[in-house]
């Protein structure tokens, strides 16, 4: 039997359809070969929030309890920490969420930055807003994502709701190493008096093996307009595991870099997609 160049050129492409297959690029779901979906990436795995956003008619799901052990003052307590994010086309996610917060000041998640007062206090809040895909990973071209919240107290001794902006930037390695690097501004109230918050952060990602991930970060949080002003800079590291291809189970730790930032902080959460 003689093989014509049509029925060649399809019996390569079906071997390396065949190949991608087996190796776990692509999934058959028919007779139509389709990519795998990206690997989930949730806000609550470090200060820096992700530069990417759910995706098309996506939701992701995210709850955590934090603990810090402050130097000057009680210990806080943060939960649940829930954050849901709902995908709005490819490149907008919608944001909503909740949290209490419990006996002393300070914040070490990145989706309750903004408009925390530094005394002791029991206080829920909401929390509202958007994500958008900024631009898309190009050589040095770095994918980027900016983020726009807001947060109304819902119990608490504060009636004044607040604002925090952001922008996040970053690169995807080869061998799947990321470095992201983060900036919020953010309104803040103290009693009667009105101030800003600046909060930097970077953070490495480092795979490690098909479902575990580790990290180091460092971010900061400062304030102008505040007449003693804010300097907390903490030191982190972590990982997270990948139980199923949608479910994120993570733990962080960190410690004060100065003398104002609470000693330790300790961080457990999940991430569920769907």
């Amino acid at each position: 039997m003689v093989m014509t160049k049509t029925g060649f050129r399809r019996l390569v492409l079906g071997l390396v359809a065949c190949a991608a297959v087996w190796s776990g690029t692509l999934e058959v779901r028919g007779q139509q070969p389709t990519i795998r979906r990206e690997e989930l990436e949730t806000d609550r795995d470090s200060f820096t929030f992700a530069p990417t956003t759910a995706g098309p008619d996506t939701s992701i799901l995210e709850a955590s309890y934090s603990f810090i052990d402050n130097r000057l003052g009680p210990e806080a307590h943060s939960f649940p920490e829930v954050l849901l994010r709902r995908g709005w086309g490819e490149k907008v996610e919608l944001r909503l969420g909740v949290n209490y917060e419990a006996g002393g000041p300070g914040t070490v998640s990145g989706s309750e930055f903004g408009g925390e007062d530094i005394e002791t206090e029991d206080e829920s809040r909401i929390l509202y807003g958007t994500k958008v895909e900024t631009t898309e990973q190009d050589g040095w071209l770095p994918r980027s994502a900016a983020i726009l919240q807001g947060y109304t107290p819902v119990s608490g001794p504060s009636n004044k709701s607040t604002l925090v902006c952001g922008q996040a930037w970053g690169w995807r390695f080869a061998g799947g190493w990321e470095w992201t690097t983060a900036m919020r501004y953010g309104t803040g109230f103290e009693e009667t008096d009105a101030f800003s918050q600046w909060a930097p952060s970077s953070v490495i990602k480092v795979p490690v093996g098909a479902r575990w991930n580790v990290h180091a970060e460092y971010f900061g949080i400062f304030s102008t307009g505040k007449e003693i002003p804010l300097n907390i800079q903490y030191g982190s590291c972590g990982g997270h595991v990948l139980a199923t291809e949608d479910l994120e189970i993570g733990l962080r730790v960190g410690w004060g870099l100065n003398e104002t930032t609470p000693a330790f902080f300790s961080n457990v959460g999940v991430g569920w997609r769907y």
